[in-house]
Parts: C-alpha cells; sequence; structure tokens
C-alpha cells in the first residue's frame, strides 16, 4: 500500500508566517456545545495532544489534515506489544519510502474524554522525525478521527474542541470554505495565488495543518510556471523534510494568496524541485500548512464538505522575520541536545563561524538544557545578536548569531 502519509515541512530557522491584512472578527460560537474541549501543544509550529494506545501511559500524537488513518509509531508499537500484519509502504515529503505494518485490536482513546475509542491502522518508522520535532513523536491522527466529529482548532487559546458533527449549526461571522476529500483523505482546497509579477492562478491546494511551514509549491506547478527565474530573490531551503525524508527546494515569496475573500499577502514560500514523492504531485499546485492555517481559528467540518475560517488577533500582523541560515536537530534522551545539521552559505550563521556538527551549549548565557528546541528556533527569527555557547569536539566557543531578513 503505497501512501502519502505526512507532508510536515521542518523548516529550521527559513520558513516564516505568512502575511495578510484583513480587518479582525471576533470568533463565534456555534449553537451546540462541545462534546469536549482537548488541550494542546504547538510544539514546532505542530499541534500535538496526548492520547493513550490500550490504556498507555499518555503518547504524544500529532493532529495532521494531511494524513488519513490513526498511526502509531512503529518503535512504540513494538514497546507497547500491538500485533503488527502485513506490509504498509510509506511515503510523504521527500523522495523515500519507509516500510511499516498494519496495526489489529488496538485502539486509541483521549484522556477527559470518556467513552471515545478509535482503531489503530498503521504503525510506521517516523520516530526517525522526533529530532526535528523536538520531542517524542508517538503517532499521528488524520481524517478518519478528524470525520468523526466537526474539529474545531483555536490555535490561540491551544485547544481542539470537538462538536457533534449531526447536531453542529455554524453561526459565525466566518467563511464557509468548501473542500473535497482526496483519495487519501486530504482536504482540498481552491485558492488563488499570485506569484511575484505573475496574474492570478485559480488552483487546488491540500490545506494541511500537520505542515509547518506556509506555503509549498509542488514541482510540476514550478516547472510549468518557470518560477525559480533570475528575477525571484530564493535561497537554498536546508532542514526541510517529511515522513519521505530531505525535500529539495528553494525558499522565496509570492505576491498573495487568496482563500475565498482572505488575502494573504507575500508568505514565505517553498518552491520544491523534487522529482518524486508528496511534493512532486501534478494534479495539485502546492501545499497550504501552519503558518497560514495559525491566523484562523478554524472550523473543520469535512461531513458538510467545508472548512470554516474566522479570522483571530494574528491575522493582521507582520510576518517579516529575520534567518539563521542553520538547521538544529534535538538529540538525548530528552531532545536537550542541540546539534548543527546544515548551515545556508553566506548567512548569519556562517558569518558567526559555526559548523556543521556543533552543539548549541548556551544562549545569552542561558544553558540549552533549559530550553526547547521549538522555544530557540522561535528566539533566531527575531532580528537580535545572540551570544552563543557552542562545543566543538573538545572545545568551547563562544560566538554571536545574528539572524537577518533573507528573502
Amino acid at each position: 500500500m503505497k501512501r502519502r502519509a505526512l507532508l510536515c515541512m521542518f523548516v529550521l530557522g527559513l520558513l516564516l508566517p505568512s502575511a495578510a491584512s484583513r480587518t479582525i472578527q471576533s470568533p463565534s460560537p456555534s449553537v451546540a456545545a462541545p462534546l469536549v474541549t482537548i488541550p494542546f501543544e504547538l510544539v514546532n509550529r505542530h499541534i500535538v495532544l496526548k492520547v493513550q494506545v490500550n490504556n498507555s501511559r499518555p503518547l504524544s500524537f500529532l493532529l495532521d489534515t494531511g494524513d488519513q488513518l490513526a498511526i502509531i509509531n512503529l518503535d512504540r508499537a513494538r514497546e507497547l506489544g500491538l500485533k503488527l500484519q502485513g506490509e504498509i509502504h510509506l511515503g510523504g515529503a521527500g523522495s523515500s519510502i519507509s516500510i511499516g505494518a498494519f496495526v489489529t485490536g488496538s485502539s486509541f482513546t483521549i484522556p477527559g474524554f470518556p467513552g471515545f475509542s478509535q482503531p489503530l491502522n498503521a504503525a510506521l518508522p517516523i520516530g526517525q522525525m522526533a529530532p526535528r520535532f523536538g520531542q517524542d513523536f508517538d503517532g499521528i491522527l488524520g481524517s478518519e478521527f478528524i470525520k468523526q466529529f466537526v474539529v474545531e482548532v483555536d490555535y490561540q487559546a491551544r485547544v481542539l474542541k470537538l462538536y457533534d458533527k449531526d447536531k453542529f449549526v455554524y453561526s459565525g461571522p466566518g467563511e464557509s470554505i468548501p473542500i473535497t476529500l482526496s483519495s487519501a483523505g486530504h482536504p482540498i482546497i481552491e485558492a488563488e495565488l499570485t506569484t511575484i509579477g505573475g496574474a492570478p492562478v485559480m488552483g487546488k491546494f491540500v490545506f494541511d495543518i500537520g505542515s509547518g511551514g506556509a506555503l509549498a509549491l509542488y514541482s510540476p506547478f514550478v516547472r510549468k510556471q518557470n518560477l525559480l527565474g533570475p528575477n525571484l530573490q530564493t535561497i537554498k531551503a536546508i532542514g526541510v523534510g517529511g515522513a519521505g525524508g530531505e525535500v529539495t527546494a528553494r525558499i522565496g515569496r509570492v505576491n498573495q494568496l487568496k482563500i475565498g475573500r482572505y488575502t494573504i499577502s507575500r508568505p514565505i514560500t517553498l518552491f520544491a524541485e523534487d522529482k518524486t514523492g508528496a511534493f512532486a504531485d501534478a494534479a495539485l499546485v502546492g501545499n497550504i500548512g501552519q503558518q497560514i492555517a495559525g491566523k484562523f481559528r478554524l472550523l473543520l467540518d469535512y461531513s458538510h464538505q467545508r472548512i470554516v475560517f474566522e479570522p483571530n488577533s494574528s491575522y493582521s500582523k507582520s510576518f517579516d522575520r529575520a534567518f539563521s541560515g542553520l538547521a538544529l536537530v534535538a538529540e538525548g534522551k530528552d531532545y536537550r541536545t542541540f546539534r548543527v545539521t546544515d548551515l545556508l552559505e553566506n548567512s548569519p550563521s556562517t558569518e558567526a563561524g559555526l559548523q556543521i556538527d556543533d552543539v548549541i551549549t548556551a544562549i545569552d548565557g542561558k544553558a540549552a538544557t533549559d530550553l526547547s528546541l521549538t522555544r530557540i528556533l522561535e528566539l533566531f527569527e527575531r532580528p537580535a545578536a545572540y551570544k552563543l555557547t557552542v562545543r566543538r569536539g573538545v572545545q568551547t566557543l563562544q560566538v554571536t548569531l545574528s539572524p537577518r531578513q533573507l528573502v
């Protein structure tokens, strides 16, 4: 079974939030009360909630509209003694294929939601992405979970609210955007894209809150539109990947993206160059990720084939930010060893004298062990001078990293 299971764009120190400009409208609740309110963490721009598998300890699962099934990390499945059968081939962002197994006779539950239980479908080797994630990465919940409810995603309050899909009535000021679900369970929306110096083009996009980026344009569209010409300012994408491994791409901007009546101005955009994998899909223009989704309170209403968008208070904020030009992973049992895995040439990281395999042990005198990968990446999006303590082999060095705008 060959499938696209996950589009997780981990853009470490490179992708920015998208920009937009409209009047904010206050969220308005639906008529029906939610069945449950579930808190979540936003980890490296990904929604992470706690679930239990067969009454296990709480595990960290990612909510992903770019996935279909309920998936558990293969190593975690083996640790819990789950029954595995057959073989699954996993593809995603990147060109690699991983092999997993079907899960039988196991289910997951959500703490604080009595009476709810849903089968686990597959075990796949997604734990390899935990170092980019910055914590344990135990599983994914996709459309098979989402479509059982109307799912409200409130990024600012860091909560999900689940509503009875048969009783839900929306009465707020937002706009309902029609969706179709692909054969893989992904919501597809139509949006209008205007590239730098180009005319508006309507196209189909995966709406993917499991992607940490803003906007990704797939390689067939990039080639057809000749977008990577000499007049477009771009930088090489580093630290970008997903279930299928590393992504080959450039990073720049488009002029705007319109979703219904909402205009997203000059979002940072990944221009894919992959020849295989999810980002080489000729049937779609691209992928809309969390950095755009996070500007809205969302209502995922698959039973009515729509997603409701309500701008939140971050919608009108400026999104220009700094870039460090480095890619980091978090290693060790507690994910508190922060190692440089890639560097962008002619960027703040190389100007600071950083090298691949350097380990950041302190930032402005604060021990890195007191920080998370998410927190470090947030810091490096700000235009400031950071005093880094770096371990390089047996040496301890002091360097200054000054992130700045690159595109």
